[in-house]
C-alpha cells in the first residue's frame, strides 16, 4: 500500500478531527476543518443529510483510522504495533501508545525540532537526526529511555535549522518525559510519556484493540 500524499486536511474532514496534521497551521482559523467542518466530496455539505449511525465496526475502523493517521503510519505496520501489544503482558493500551510515541520521527516531534510528524519523518530519511551520535534514518527506529537527539553536524548551518526551527522552538514546551535544549537543538528521552501527554483518547485506544482482536 502506497503513503497516501494528497491534502491531509482532507484526512480530518473526513474524520471529523483535528490531528494535527499540518503544524502552525493546524491551530489557526485557516485549517480546513474550521473553514469546511463537513466531510469532503459533493454531498459534504448538504444540510438536509441526516447523519448515520455508526455500527460498532464503523467505530471502531474510524478509531483506527484516526491514531494510524495521527502518526502517520501505513495499516501494515499499524497492525503490527497493535499485534505485537496484543501479544505482550502489559497494558494493552498503554503498549500500543508507548510503541507509537518512541517512533524516532515522533520524538523529534514531541521535542519541538519539527512542526509535524511529516516534517520531522522527513529530517530523518534525509540524514539530519543522530541518535547518540550515530546517524539514523529510520523513522520507525525506537527510542528508548536515556537516548540523545542531536542534529548531525553537517545539517545545522541549513536554513531549517540555522533559521527555521528556532523560531517555533524558543516558543515550544516539550512534554515531561522528553527534554530539550533550544539553543543546541539536542534532546534526550527521560521517561515514557502519559496516555495524557499522548493525546489519544482511551476509547480509540480500547475500539483499536477490539477491532484487530477480530
Amino acid at each position: 500500500m502506497a503513503r497516501y500524499i494528497g491534502p491531509k486536511e482532507k484526512i480530518e474532514r473526513r474524520l471529523g478531527e483535528r490531528l494535527y496534521l499540518k503544524g502552525e497551521r493546524s491551530l489557526s482559523p485557516k485549517s480546513a476543518i474550521i473553514k469546511k467542518p463537513y466531510p469532503p466530496g459533493i454531498h459534504g455539505n448538504k444540510k438536509s443529510r441526516r447523519p448515520k449511525k455508526m455500527s460498532e465496526y464503523g467505530q471502531q475502523l474510524n478509531s483506527k483510522q484516526k491514531v494510524r493517521n495521527t502518526y502517520r503510519m501505513l495499516e501494515k505496520q499499524f497492525k503490527n504495533y497493535v499485534k505485537a501489544a496484543l501479544t505482550s503482558k502489559k497494558d494493552l493500551s498503554e503498549a500500543i501508545m508507548n510503541k507509537l510515541e518512541h517512533r524516532l520521527d515522533n520524538v523529534v516531534y514531541r521535542l519541538g525540532i519539527a512542526q509535524s510528524r511529516d516534517q520531522a519523518r522527513q529530517l530523518v530519511n534525509h540524514g539530519h537526526i543522530l541518535v547518540n551520535d550515530k546517524k539514523v534514518s529510520i523513522p520507525s527506529y525506537e527510542v528508548k529511555m536515556g537516548d540523545e537527539i542531536k542534529i548531525k553536524e553537517g545539517s545545522k548551518k541549513s536554513t531549517f535549522f540555522n533559521t527555521l526551527a528556532p523560531q517555533w522552538l524558543t516558543k515550544y514546551e516539550a512534554p515531561a518525559w522528553v527534554e530539550i535544549d533550544k539553543i543546541q537543538m539536542t534532546g534526550k528521552v527521560k521517561g515514557h510519556p502519559t496516555l495524557e501527554e499522548s493525546g489519544l483518547n482511551p476509547n480509540d485506544l480500547q475500539a483499536i484493540i477490539e477491532f484487530y482482536s477480530r
